[in-house]
C-alpha cells in the first residue's frame, strides 16, 4: 500500500530569543477537508531556551501529550498541579471543558520536545492530568508504548496508540503487532532519517500509510514517533488546538 510523504513544518518564531516552533497540521498533505488526520489535529516541534516562560493559557476540548528529548521543565496548571517533566517523564493533559497551564524552561540546556494534540472523542469532558516516569530516554530498536485509550503509561479519551523508538543506523524495525487492528498509521521522525516503504523521511518530516507490512530502516541514528489509530473512530473536531483550521467553502 502507498505510504505519503508529509514535509516537514517551518519554524515560527526564534529560537536564539527564546522560542521556536514548527507546527505540523498532518491533513494539510492528507484530506480535504481537515487540518488534522482522524485523532490527530497536529504536531508542534519547540525549541525553548532556558528561563523561558510560556505564560498561563488556556487549553479546551484538547488531548495533549508532551514528550521532551532534551533538557526539562517545570509545569504548572488550574488543577493544583506542579511538576519536573524531562526525558523520562512525561505528561498527558486531558483539557476537557476548562483548563490552563503554564512551563517554566528549567537548567542549562535548551528544551526540545512535541507537544501533540490528540482529539478526544468527545468534548466538554472532565479535565485530568497524567505523569508517568519511564525506566529509560529511549526504547532502542524496539517500540515503547506511550498513550493508547486503555493500559497505557498515559490514557487519552480517543481511539489513538503513541509508540516510540530509536533506531540505528543499518537496523530493521517492523510495526508493532500491537497496533495492528487499527486501519491509519502516521509515523513522525523527531531526529534523524530512515526509509519507510519506498520513501526516505527525514528529522521534522512524517509519512502515513494504511499498510502493517512496512519495515523502518535507519540511515542515521533516527528517534521516532508512531501513530497508529482508526480512521473511522468518532472524534470532536472542534478543540482549541486540536481541532479542524481549515476553512471549507
Amino acid at each position: 500500500m502507498t505510504v505519503t510523504k508529509i514535509p516537514a513544518s517551518r519554524m515560527r518564531g526564534n529560537i536564539s530569543q527564546g522560542f521556536g516552533v514548527e507546527i505540523l497540521y498532518p491533513g494539510l498533505s492528507l484530506t480535504a477537508d481537515d487540518s488534522g488526520i482522524g485523532p490527530i489535529g497536529r504536531i508542534d516541534r519547540a525549541q525553548v531556551q532556558p528561563g523561558h516562560l510560556i505564560g498561563m493559557h488556556p487549553h479546551k476540548d484538547d488531548e495533549i501529550l508532551t514528550y521532551i528529548r532534551g533538557g526539562e521543565m517545570l509545569h504548572r496548571d488550574t488543577v493544583g498541579n506542579e511538576e519536573k517533566l524531562d526525558k523520562t517523564r512525561f505528561m498527558m493533559m486531558n483539557a476537557g471543558h476548562t483548563f490552563q497551564h503554564e512551563e517554566l524552561m528549567l537548567g542549562n540546556s535548551p528544551v526540545r520536545a512535541l507537544q501533540i494534540f490528540l482529539r478526544p472523542n468527545a468534548p466538554d469532558l472532565e479535565p485530568m492530568v497524567q505523569f508517568h516516569d519511564f525506566v529509560n530516554e529511549s526504547s532502542n530498536s524496539d517500540w515503547r508504548l506511550i498513550a493508547g485509550p486503555q493500559e497505557a503509561p498515559l490514557t487519552v479519551r480517543s481511539d489513538v496508540w503513541v509508540f516510540d523508538a530509536r533506531i540505528t543506523k543499518g537496523n530493521q524495525l517492523s510495526l508493532p503487532s500491537a497496533a495492528g487492528f487499527r486501519t491509519g498509521l502516521l509515523l513522525y521522525v523527531f531526529d534523524g532519517a530512515i526509509d519507510f516503504g519506498d520513501i526516505t523521511i527525514t528529522t521534522g518530516e512524517s509519512a502515513f500509510t494504511r499498510s502493517f507490512d512496512h519495515q523502518l530502516t535507519g540511515r542515521a541514528y533516527s528517534d521516532v514517533v508512531l501513530f497508529a489509530f482508526d480512521l473511522e473512530a468518532r472524534v470532536f473536531r472542534g478543540g482549541m488546538f486540536s481541532g479542524n483550521q481549515k476553512r471549507i467553502g
